[in-house]
């Protein structure tokens, strides 16, 4: 092995090192960071009744369990009329503070996008967007924009653009329904082009 060809080998490595590190440490940071949220859900229990005072130790995980059971609880609760009155009652409250009228407003509509059978992100297109002859990638998430489409004079739907390579964050245009191509590739698909900054593109979108 001659000495130029020593540093690109142990580039290689190191670099498929990492390709196989990094997805592995990235899974266990956000299952660790989301088991850290969840057994915060343990302050709610007595202070006698806490893993600590009950085994003289903290049990990691065992907070899944109480949101578990605090998610299907309230679920129960809030399916019935009983229940349903009751958040009825507490949003009209919500509703008449300014600030957490927005803020809550928002996050509900959010949550019943992601969550419903009905997805937020219903196909992947393609628009003209910044300009003609470029084109940006994003999320078809509405259809009947009606007043909008009376006032221009088209038929228009929305599009989210998210950003690169954080998708939670994003912008949206209207756009004619016209100019917008509609691509086969699947929501997950976009997504993992999206975060990997077009590095791993759609199987739909490459050549041979």
């Amino acid at each position: 092995m001659t000495g130029a060809a020593r540093p690109r080998s142990v580039r290689r490595y190191l670099v498929a090192g990492i390709l196989v590190w990094l997805p592995i440490l990235a899974v266990i940071w956000v299952i660790r960071f989301l088991v850290q949220i969840m057994d915060q859900t343990l302050l709610l229990l007595p202070q006698a009744y806490r893993p600590e005072a009950l085994f003289g130790f903290a049990l990691p995980g065992l907070g899944a369990l109480m949101a578990f059971l605090i998610l299907l609880v309230t679920g129960l609760l809030v399916t019935n009329l009983i229940g349903r009155q009751l958040v009825e009652y507490w949003e009209e409250l919500l509703q008449r503070i300014p600030l957490v009228r927005s803020i809550y407003s928002s996050v509900k509509g959010l949550a019943e996008s992601v969550f419903s059978q009905d997805k937020a992100f219903r196909k992947v297109v393609l628009i003209p967007y910044p300009r003609a002859g470029m084109w940006s990638m994003g999320f078809l998430t509405a259809e009947n924009l009606g007043e909008i489409s009376d006032k221009t004079g088209v038929v228009a739907v929305c599009v989210f653009i998210p950003a690169t390579p954080n998708p939670t964050s994003g912008f949206i245009v209207i756009v004619p329904r016209a100019e917008v191509i509609e691509l086969s590739i699947s929501v997950d698909a976009a997504m993992k082009m999206i975060l990997t900054l077009g590095v791993v593109a759609p199987q739909a979108a490459r050549h041979a």
